[in-house]
């Protein structure tokens, strides 16, 4: 018989984010691309994610889960969600909740439609959106490795939409570079 899952969400509090205390253990390191995106969201949508700490024994809260939005606004009131966990169970989230969802796999054409239904972000969301798609795509197997032949060295560009596209194919033809269409 399987068990039952343990719900472990005890509570959710609106908190000054630099109340919370950061967990020692985050290995996780947040580039000025990742802090920029993010505060352009804010700015165009608004808080719109949960913090996930644990209380300790004094009462005070420490994070397990949004480090960087904590970081971006100590004033900022922020919403927490309050697990009951131990410290260790707080140390297996914390090495878990982000590799698990890096784990997950692109729809391509459901990712396509989204960008193009999606309203204009600003540059910094577009090119952390870019930044993703080519951790990706370096995480991917290669198989290109194993054919005969010379090694070729490839650069994907993601384009905005199909006429960048056509753009970037005119002016790469003309400078002499090989180059093909592609749509996912």
């Amino acid at each position: 018989m399987i068990e039952p899952i343990r719900h472990r969400i005890k509570a959710h509090r609106k908190v000054r984010a630099g109340e919370l205390v950061p967990h020692e253990l985050n290995y996780r390191l947040h580039p000025e691309l990742q802090k920029a995106a993010l505060e352009s969201l804010y700015q165009q949508i608004g808080f719109a994610r949960s913090l996930l700490a644990y209380e300790l024994p004094d009462g005070r809260l420490k994070l397990i889960d949004g480090h960087l939005r904590r970081d971006l606004d100590p004033d900022m009131l922020v919403e927490v969600e309050v697990l009951d966990v131990t410290e260790e169970e707080a140390r297996v989230l914390l090495l878990s909740i982000d590799p698990l969802a890096a784990l997950a796999e692109n729809q391509k054409q459901l990712q396509s439609r989204l960008l193009e239904l999606a309203p204009p972000v600003s540059p910094e969301v577009e090119a952390a959106w870019l930044a993703a798609a080519q951790a990706a795509l370096a995480a991917e197997p290669k198989s290109v490795g194993t054919l005969p032949g010379p090694a070729l060295f490839l650069i994907l560009v993601t384009c905005r939409d199909e006429k960048q596209q056509v753009e970037l194919l005119s002016r790469f033809d003309k400078e002499g570079l090989e180059c093909k269409a592609l749509l996912t």
